[in-house]
């Protein structure tokens, strides 16, 4: 029988119609999630994920919550459709919506939660503009050893650890710069820089712990039901205090991704859902071992084929 884990994506998985064709198929899904988010957050994050505009959904402080919202969509079907998680796991926003699986928090508290967070980070950004690139073709410890050199000119340090040749990095603007050049000249197969709102995961968030930490405190807390991993450390956390210390320390703390799927691997966890509204995840986890099996869940056609492959 097939050990299955949920895996729930972070910012960067967002696309305006996100969700829509699961609502055509499941009308019920509008009032039981999308018109409850709209009053929760009290502005239009349906008419966001249905119609954009794009560059207001990727804005840090909508993404999350649309994201998330998505996530809590499709796993909803999937649980309709009688599959449910046996383990669960999210990239950077993603740990949110594993946590709501996972029974930790409840649906209207990480929403609230993830749009505070975004809130947050885009702050950060506006009085420390940064970025981040993905570098393709180095090891974790060439990377760390490219950001050590490009220091210098900024702060620039390992952010995701996605895959054994894929590390993001983040920082500020010329720090981030000079370590893709340097990445390049280290023999780097590829250095792409990534669209988004803030340098997330370094250490120029370090000031958001606390004063995120008292956000977390605004909202109870379970027990995962369910084995989750946590991003900063790769490992099980497995009381609601774990839960909120990994959540506090994520904010300015890598993703260790390629860890995360290893321990499961290595726990006997088989098969690996990616409950979300793009396939990121799905690609990673192939490249972390390509031996599992993975599937994406973005739109009715593929939720089809999960169904059919696990129901027989």
């Amino acid at each position: 029988m097939a050990r299955v884990v949920f895996m729930f994506p972070g910012q960067g998985s967002q696309r305006v119609g996100m969700g829509r064709d699961f609502t055509e198929r499941y009308p019920e899904l509008l009032e039981r999630y999308y018109h409850r988010a709209d009053e929760i957050l009290g502005f239009p994050l349906t008419e966001l994920c249905f119609n954009g505009p794009e560059a207001e959904l990727t804005q840090t402080q909508n993404a999350q919550p649309a994201i998330l919202l998505t996530s809590m969509v499709i796993l909803d079907v999937l649980r309709a459709n009688g599959v449910d998680a046996d383990a669960a796991a999210g990239h950077s926003l993603g740990e949110y919506s594993a946590l709501v699986c996972a029974g930790v928090l409840r649906f209207e508290d990480a929403l609230r939660l993830v749009r505070r967070r975004g809130e947050l980070m885009a702050g950060v950004n506006a009085r420390t503009p940064g970025a981040m690139a993905a570098i393709m073709g180095l090891s974790p410890e060439q990377v760390g050893e490219v950001c050590d050199a490009a220091r210098a000119d900024g702060v620039v340090e390992p952010a995701n650890y996605n895959s054994p040749e894929q590390t993001v990095i983040s920082g500020e603007e010329a720090g981030v710069r000079r370590a893709m050049a340097l990445a390049k000249d280290a023999g780097a197969e590829r250095v792409v820089p990534l669209q988004v709102g803030a340098p997330f995961h370094c250490s120029l968030m370090d000031d958001l712990k606390d004063e995120f930490a008292a956000e977390l405190d605004k909202y109870e807390f379970s027990d995962p039901r369910i084995p989750v991993i946590a991003n900063v450390t790769g490992d099980y956390v497995r009381t609601a205090a774990e839960v909120k210390e990994a959540l506090r320390r994520q904010v300015a703390g890598a993703v260790r991704w390629s860890d995360a799927m290893r321990r499961f691997a290595a726990d006997g966890y088989d098969t690996f859902v990616e409950v979300g509204p793009a396939r990121v995840l799905t690609g990673l986890s192939m490249r972390i071992n390509p031996d599992l099996t993975v599937f994406g869940t973005e739109n009715g056609k593929r939720l089809d084929t999960l169904l059919a492959q696990l129901h027989g």
